[in-house]
């Protein structure tokens, strides 16, 4: 008897024995692949895009069962102050120019820094805190998935270290 089994053809190629597809991302590397496939597709998201000097632009490009996906703009200088997600899990990624992610562990921000250029991406868990920042003298876009979907964002109070002049809080003196 011969105990060399050979299959004939790919099973893999039959649709019956394949695991159905998910109906939507349920782990962080499928949120992440949901972020690179948008990120890739840029064609439905690039005429979106716009450029406001007053205030970080922002525009929800999709949701779906317990997600969602919002695109944003970022002149230079703008930035989003130090936050948390609340209850929510996320996928940050640059699709143009760079940003500056500004973290810390507990606390206010102690001020590590990382550039962020096209193409990076940051997985982050509830309650990550950050401050996103465009310290380039270009515009940026960013990509972010959600999920469960954005509720809150609880401002953080940022040690000086991770400011600007402009935003350090005000010096006391008696």
């Amino acid at each position: 008897m011969n105990s060399d089994v050979q299959i004939a053809g790919d099973p893999l190629a039959i649709p019956h024995l394949l695991p159905p597809a998910p109906a939507h991302p349920r782990t962080v590397a499928e949120f992440a692949g949901l972020a690179r496939a948008v990120a890739a597709d840029r064609a439905s998201w690039a005429h979106l895009v716009r450029y406001d000097a007053t205030s970080r632009w922002y525009h929800r490009l999709r949701t779906g069962p317990g997600y969602e996906v919002w695109l944003l703009s970022w002149v230079p200088g703008q930035g989003s102050g130090a936050h948390d997600h609340g209850p929510s899990s996320g996928v940050l990624t640059v699709l143009e120019g760079e940003l500056t992610e500004i973290t810390g562990s507990t606390g206010p921000l102690d001020g590590a820094r990382q550039v962020l250029r096209a193409g990076a991406q940051r997985v982050f868990a509830p309650g990550y805190a950050h401050e996103i920042v465009n310290d380039s003298l270009a515009p940026a876009v960013s990509l972010h998935v959600y999920s469960p979907g954005l509720t809150e964002m609880p401002m953080r109070r940022p040690a000086s270290a991770a400011t600007t002049p402009r935003e350090r809080p005000p010096v006391l003196t008696d």
